[in-house]
């Protein structure tokens, strides 16, 4: 962007420019100044008279002059790259990160106006803007775009257009620039706002030669384990100031931990869902005597479907650094080259114990928790048994959809009496071993000043990011015992949970059928490839003719490819293997401890992770790459951007703007996962010569996708699913104009008013995941889930209104409103879309049309307001907050996913010589916290009828959460200081809740982060 000098300099500057490009040889002749000695001696003396002016001024200037540091000098750097910006921005510096107890990029952008993170255990991770969701933000570095790979493994099987942060710790941070109101010269695809973030130029910095050498500790209370953090920078300069160098390296590591409360579940019991009396029928009018309630009292009344435990335990070591050289031999040229890598190791070994209540109450046995009508039923004494429902408490709710809803608050679910033990739940460890993610960017950067009016930017940069688990390995046993008995103590409380006649928790069955067996073993693979590259070329002309100060165009070229690949080992045999004589833990004695519930289950066991990985490893063989694959879920999409802009930059007394126009087309080149009929391309043995299959060529005839290859077992070459790969290329065109003014009112009071459209891009999933279940019948014709690759991008057209008023040195206080209307938002679900695609019919092998049940697009709209104010209040004090509130409503009338209607940060610091210190709160409301990236046939958007009321599907909302971090500073001198960080001082809970905060659907804790740091500045 293009920062405008004051209204009065700029003035001086056009005329004297002006004077200097128009002024023709006769108008010099008759201005030229009288030579003669008097006229001579009277300029001599005019200017002896100035010259002492100055001096004095200069003066009197520095004595008044108060040179300000640390937290107050990055206060005001920001202040005044807001202040003079023609757009509506907001900043944040480096100065100001290396005092805030911010760990990761995403940890200091929360502190901005406006901004909202997802937090993942105990990091924040994703950033989102103005109550939107993650992907409508874009990110870039350097002003080109940054890949990342996630390391979670559902977050890498989503393939959201989210940036993970995770990755970018605080430190390589020069300045960020977050942009709520879109310019022409701003790269497209940020939907809801744009961040820039910036890294140090070798030839910015002070000194020839100097570093800073940092070395501390963390602690993480839950996990209760302390690891080491180091980070290293130096930077070197000519004395010519032509040639610097900048190098950072960074290791830090932290162990985690999460203990969790949830309603997660195999099959039918996880979640939440409706008694039915019909199919549960165990509960009669006889079974609820004495309880005050008849069987017709409970139906239609939501209940848990299990009361889960989970323990999460993982490591997050991340390590990389920068390199950035500069190269600006005259004033003419400047090329800098930066590179970037980062990577993380994240292995992680969850565990949970799950039950499963409803299967209990269905009279279903099926290990899995699977309900249907072919799948086992209990047995008892050769009888079917269904479980009852004993002491029901029922509370009246509303849902946040205004329905009136009924909820089981506490009961016991037991079968009747002597009935031996049955399928009551399941229990299972999987470690993912191989965890983690990478990212890494390279660019170079060059500036040309063709003349003092044109100069010319090119930028060209490759990045890539790849998130893997190379083996998520684990083992699950079913559960048998008799009943349990549960109570619901509030969103912010785990419930009370007693099992009965489950026998002892460790491995194995007792003598009545009680305890654990185990029921099966996995093992699978996922890896996500992001690159992309891209070349900008840019051209800024200074007119400085009336109101028209410079001329701005450009063009930009971007390839972006993203890959989701999976694939599994194959097994053996098909009998489990005796688990044996492996080792088992038990949860330890504190878990859960901090999830404020007294009585609830937490005796756990699991495998230990080299157990476990001991016995996965025992059952699998080695057989090919190709033949682990599993080509049916993966994704596969390129994507070719180009775009040119034009922007006219204004300026007048008192006011200065843009307006511009930018053009873009996207270029979709999905790849999606199609089935072969039925043998007509036999699959190839591992081992055995490639041949092409002849009716299909492009048939991938050599990945397994599930099929078996047991030892001692002919290979059979038919079974099993063949795939191949259906490209597709569409093309999107889209037009973005933007308006940007800036009006001072008042030296220190400034408006601005900004209009735009932008666009974002849909999920890769939406758009390449591959077909699914087709099926034909005479009625309903053909039907297939699938992509829809025809999906245009999202658009929004965006008007911003903003006052700042700069009332003292460092001070400010603002109001934004701003409302987005938004135009091809993703509706998922199982409608039939228009599209259809020739695939084979199973039933006769021939090709048909088949239509899509896929997502198709509806409007949404988010409106809202922010306050800000900072302000010094004496004796090296000081005050920074803010709070927002975005109202946002989808066309179906749900709110848009990750879309929080309040957040605010309150922050005062304190700041002298030799010691700063820093508090700061942190809010965010409740928001839908479904998956980023929903998968395209997912019924996340349809409706359920409940007591025979039609409802949108119970969304998951996550509650407003507070937190609350602390940073402290003592310089001993100029090169030495010691700081202490602490985050999640409040050891915040997280819950999540279905249709009402009746409805608690998880709850879990991460627990405390101190930091104690020695940073030498050299």
């Amino acid at each position: 962007m293009k920062f405008h000098q004051k209204p009065i300099a700029a003035a001086v500057s056009c005329v004297l420019i002006g004077y200097a490009l128009t002024a023709s040889a006769p108008l010099l002749a008759q201005t030229a100044p009288d030579t003669t000695e008097a006229a001579k001696k009277v300029e001599a003396d005019k200017k002896a008279a100035a010259d002492k002016k100055a001096a004095a001024a200069k003066a009197a200037n520095q004595l008044d002059t108060v040179v300000v540091t640390g937290i107050r000098a990055s206060i005001e750097k920001s202040l005044d790259v807001k202040r003079d910006a023609s757009a509506n921005v907001d900043v944040i510096t480096a100065e100001e990160v290396g005092k805030m107890p911010d760990k990761n990029l995403a940890d200091s952008l929360q502190r901005l106006v406006g901004v909202a993170v997802r937090t993942d255990y105990d990091e924040a991770e994703k950033v989102s803007i103005r109550g939107t969701n993650p992907d409508m933000s874009l990110i870039l570095f350097n002003g080109h775009t940054v890949s990342g790979g996630d390391w979670y493994v559902a977050d890498q099987g989503s393939s959201s257009r989210s940036t993970s942060l995770s990755l970018i710790p605080s430190s390589v941070l020069n300045q960020a620039i977050v942009y709520k109101t879109s310019q022409a010269n701003i790269a497209d695809g940020g939907l809801a706002g744009t961040i820039n973030v910036t890294t140090r130029k070798p030839l910015e910095q002070q000194a020839k030669l100097g570093g800073v050498l940092s070395v501390g500790g963390v602690h993480s209370t839950l996990a209760d384990k302390t690891s080491s953090t180091i980070n290293a920078s130096v930077n070197w300069k000519n004395t010519d100031n032509t040639i610097g160098l900048i190098g950072q390296l960074f290791k830090e590591k932290r162990y985690i931990r999460r203990d969790t409360v949830s309603r997660l579940a195999y099959g039918t019991s996880s979640g939440w869902d409706v008694i039915n009396t019909s199919t549960m029928k165990g509960i009669t009018d006889a079974s609820l005597a004495g309880s005050g309630y008849t069987a017709a009292d409970l139906n239609g009344v939501r209940m848990p479907g299990s009361l889960s435990s989970e323990f999460v335990e993982g490591v997050r070591d991340r390590k990389g650094g920068v390199l950035s050289a500069q190269y600006r031999p005259n004033d003419t040229w400047d090329v800098t080259m930066t590179g970037f890598y980062s990577t993380m190791d994240t292995n992680n070994f969850g565990r949970l114990t799950a039950g499963a209540m409803y299967s209990m109450l269905l009279g279903k046995a099926e290990p899995f928790g699977a309900t249907g009508a072919a799948n086992t039923n209990t047995s008892s004494g050769g009888q079917q048994v269904f479980a009852r429902i004993l002491n029901p408490v029922i509370i009246n709710t509303t849902s946040n959809y205004g329905f009136p809803l009924k909820v089981l608050k506490s009961a016991t679910i037991i079968f009747p009496n002597g009935t031996t033990p049955q399928y009551i739940g399941n229990s299972e460890g999987f470690y993912r071993d191989g965890a983690g993610a990478n990212s890494g960017f390279l660019d170079l950067d060059t500036k040309y000043r063709y003349s003092s009016d044109l100069f010319f930017k090119a930028m060209l940069s490759t990045t890539k990011g790849e998130g893997m688990t190379a083996l998520d390995q684990g083992a699950t046993f079913a559960r048998y015992g008799t009943g349990v008995s549960y109570s619901l103590n509030g969103l912010q409380k785990a419930p009370d949970v007693t099992y009965f006649g489950a026998g002892e928790n460790k491995p194995g069955l007792n003598a009545d059928g009680s305890g654990y067996t185990l029921v099966n073993r996995g093992a699978s693979s996922v890896k996500t490839i992001d690159k992309e590259r891209s070349a900008a070329l840019d051209a800024d002309y200074t007119q400085n003719a009336g109101i028209f100060s410079s001329f701005v165009a450009g063009y930009r070229f971007a390839d972006h490819k993203r890959l989701l690949l999976r694939w599994a080992p194959t097994l053996k045999a098909p009998a489990l293997a005796a688990i044996g004589s492996f080792g088992y833990v038990n949860y330890p004695g504190d878990f859960g401890a901090q999830l404020n519930g007294n009585n609830w289950d937490r005796t756990g066991f699991y495998l230990t992770p080299d157990a476990l990985k001991a016995y996965i490893s025992a059952q699998f063989k080695t057989t090919t790459p190709e033949f682990e694959r599993r080509v049916a879920g993966e994704i596969d999409v390129r994507e070719v951007q180009t775009s040119s802009y034009i922007m006219q930059n204004l300026e007048g007394d008192r006011w200065s703007g843009n307006v511009g126009l930018r053009f873009v087309q996207t270029q979709v080149l999905a790849k999606i996962v199609s089935p072969v009929r039925g043998g007509l391309c036999p699959k190839i043995e591992p081992g055995k010569p490639v041949v092409a299959c002849a009716a299909v060529p492009d048939a991938i005839n050599t990945a397994g996708d599930g099929t078996t290859y047991y030892d001692g077992v002919a290979f059979n070459p038919l079974q099993g699913q063949v795939y191949y790969k259906t490209a597709t290329d569409k093309s999107f065109y889209d037009t973005l104009p933007s308006m940007n003014f800036r009006y001072e009112f008042a030296p220190k009071l400034i408006g601005r008013l900004g209009a735009s459209r932008t666009i974002g891009r849909q999920n890769y999933n939406v758009l390449g995941a591959g077909f699914g279940t087709p099926s034909c019948s005479g009625t309903a014709g053909c039907t297939v889930t699938g992509p829809n690759p025809d999906l245009k991008p999202l658009s929004a057209k965006n008007i911003d209104v903003s006052l700042a008023w700069y009332f003292a040195p460092r001070s400010l206080a603002l109001i934004n409103l701003y409302k987005s209307n938004i135009a091809g938002y993703p509706k998922t679900g199982t409608g039939k879309q228009d599209t259809t695609v020739d695939l084979i019919d199973p039933v006769d092998n021939l090709v048909k049309p088949f239509a899509l049940l896929t997502s198709s697009q509806q409007g949404a709209r988010i409106e809202g307001i922010e306050l800000g104010y900072e302000q010094p209040i004496g004796a090296g004090f000081g005050i920074q907050t803010n709070v927002s509130r975005a109202r946002s409503r989808v066309d179906d009338g749900r709110p848009l996913t990750g879309a929080s209607e309040y957040s605010a940060n309150v922050g005062g610091y304190f700041e002298n010589d030799i010691f700063s210190a820093r508090l700061v709160y942190n809010y965010r409301g409740k928001y839908v916290a479904s998956s980023t990236a929903p998968a395209p046939t997912a019924n996340s958007q349809g409706n359920s009828v409940i007591n025979g009321v039609v409802m949108p599907v119970a969304l998951q909302w996550a509650a407003p959460v507070s937190n609350v971090a602390f940073s402290m500073n003592y310089d001993f001198n100029k090169q030495l200081r010691v700081s202490f960080d602490a985050t999640n001082l409040t050891n915040p809970t997280r819950a999540i809740y279905r249709y009402s905060e009746e409805e608690q659907q998880k709850l879990d804790v991460s627990g405390r982060q101190y930091y104690v740091t020695v940073r030498y500045k050299y």
